[in-house]
């Protein structure tokens, strides 16, 4: 293929770099910034600069912040019996986002997978069990149901229990708005297992 610009094959080149972004997405992207305002422009770099410079981990919860310890850590609002434990920063966002869990995080960094070389000293599970202290009644383990996050709950549950804090998980199933003719399997036992009193 020819180019008829090098500057504009290196922005599809790093743009195709993203996680789900393919070259044919990456060039409508690199066609659109083309056609912004430089000040446009120059504010999405500056905006990509201010992550890489200002963004780091709370050396509490692991969660990315700007400060240390991060805003949730540091509220006096929160409720410091519960930790809700993740994987990934975007999963403390997800959980934030239900307005419903008032509690702490402690995010893994990932999930236990053996065959990608993660063991526990790869994720943050040291850490999470210096945060278990009495004031701590429970532990919610909000992890993937795949089969990495199985084995990192399973894991988890092991160290955490004889530790004091109830250990317990979130609540799998069929989603809002889902039919049960499209469920699978795994998820309609899960659904059938966690059923609540009405």
């Amino acid at each position: 293929m020819i180019s008829t610009s090098e500057s504009l094959q290196q922005l599809i080149e790093e743009f195709a770099q993203l996680p789900g972004i393919g070259r044919k997405t990456a060039q409508r992207l690199a066609l659109f910034i083309l056609k912004q305002p430089r000040e446009n422009v120059t504010r999405m770099a500056g905006a990509l600069v201010n992550v890489k410079d200002k963004i780091r981990y709370c050396s509490t919860c692991w969660n990315i912040t700007e400060k240390d310890p991060c805003t949730i850590c540091s509220s006096p609002k929160r409720d410091g019996s519960m930790i809700c434990v993740v994987e990934e920063p975007n999963d403390v966002m997800a959980v934030e986002k239900t307005n419903e869990f008032k509690g702490l995080y402690h995010v893994l960094g990932g999930s236990l997978s053996p065959l990608d070389g993660i063991g526990p000293e790869e994720l943050k599970v040291r850490e999470l069990l210096r945060r278990i202290t009495p004031e701590v009644l429970e532990v919610i383990l909000a992890i993937n149901p795949d089969v990495e996050g199985e084995a990192t709950t399973l894991y988890l549950t092991k160290l955490l229990k004889p530790l004091g804090p109830k250990v317990t998980r979130i609540a799998r199933g069929i989603p809002v708005g889902g039919d049960l003719e499209f469920a699978d399997e795994a998820t309609l036992t899960r659904a059938l297992e966690g059923r609540i009193t009405l």
